[in-house]
């Protein structure tokens, strides 16, 4: 297909996709060095090797990923022109959204009440890259939330359809990558010692 044809506004479209997916594409080569110097850093002595993590951060696996599925179903309903079930997953993805961040925060303290924060006297390394990868992805949450916000906004302003969806589309690929990403996060925070 040429990127050159069609009209002004699929050009637009094309390129608001295109732009998202160099955002996404330099946001994984950021979390790639994180987990690279991770991986570099566990060959130090004062590397712990038999940590936990936290319970929340499971729960907080789980919320993320049930998140994905109320996207999925909000994007599915808006399809088929329901505006009802459109908003109802919408603002369930935006409810675990939040909760994934308070469970996110919840771990945080699990990991304070072992002794460990984030710098200090009471800091060790491998915690301190814990709290950098979690805090990092939770700040790219807090995006994911404000463009779901900016989506129900213009959701309840009737500015999508079945054929008019393009901010809904953009937010939904970067929820879903958000999603993935934690999956990812803490798949590797959790094998990788």
């Amino acid at each position: 297909m040429d990127l050159t044809q069609g009209t002004a506004e699929e050009k637009n479209n094309r390129a608001k996709k295109m732009m998202l997916w160099f955002g996404i594409i330099s946001l994984v080569m950021s979390f790639a060095g994180w987990t690279s110097a991770f991986v570099v850093s566990s060959s130090r002595p004062d590397w712990l090797k038999d940590f936990q993590l936290p319970n929340a951060f499971i729960i907080s696996t789980v919320v993320i990923i049930i998140s994905s599925l109320t996207i999925l179903l909000a994007k599915s309903a808006l399809k088929k022109g329901n505006r009802n079930a459109t908003t109802m997953w919408l603002l369930a993805t935006l409810v675990l959204g939040v909760v994934f961040i308070f469970n996110q925060f919840s771990g945080f303290q699990q990991i304070i009440n072992l002794g460990y924060n984030f710098t200090g006297p009471t800091s060790n390394v491998t915690m301190s890259y814990i709290y950098l990868i979690a805090v990092v992805h939770i700040l790219h949450v807090v995006v994911g939330l404000i463009c779901l916000l900016v989506v129900i906004y213009n959701h309840f302003k009737l500015r999508y359809s079945a054929t008019q969806m393009l901010g809904f589309e953009l937010a939904s690929t970067f929820w879903h990558f958000i999603d993935i990403l934690w999956v990812y996060l803490f798949l590797f925070l959790y094998f990788v010692r």
